[in-house]
């Protein structure tokens, strides 16, 4: 399994929408990560300053970046732009982290 972690920003307003939209997550939503490879898959708030933790672990680096591609997340970016720093492709503005120590 390959660990991955990001950093994300939500706008403080937005710290309840983003966790009820989170815990409604779109069944097909849900579907495609399972479908490319996606495990263990956890987002932590900072709430002093916005900035989101994300966690997961998937299978496979080139299987996970075509989760990108697919319909479903794009359609979640566009939904979930209003409450986020984005790209202009409506993609969260994420900074991979780079990992510097494991406990197994």
């Amino acid at each position: 399994m390959i660990r991955k972690a990001s950093v994300m920003k939500v706008y403080k307003e937005a710290y309840e929408e983003y966790k009820i939209r989170h815990d409604e997550l779109w069944p097909e939503m849900k579907e495609a990560l399972k479908r490319h490879g996606v495990h263990n898959y956890s987002i932590f708030l900072h709430e002093e300053t916005g900035q989101l933790f994300a966690y997961l672990e998937v299978e496979d680096e080139d299987t996970w970046a075509k989760m990108s591609e697919t319909d479903v997340c794009q359609r979640w970016w566009a939904y979930m732009e209003p409450l986020m720093e984005t790209n202009l492709d409506k993609s969260p503005v994420s900074k991979e982290l780079m990992n510097v120590f494991y406990l197994a």
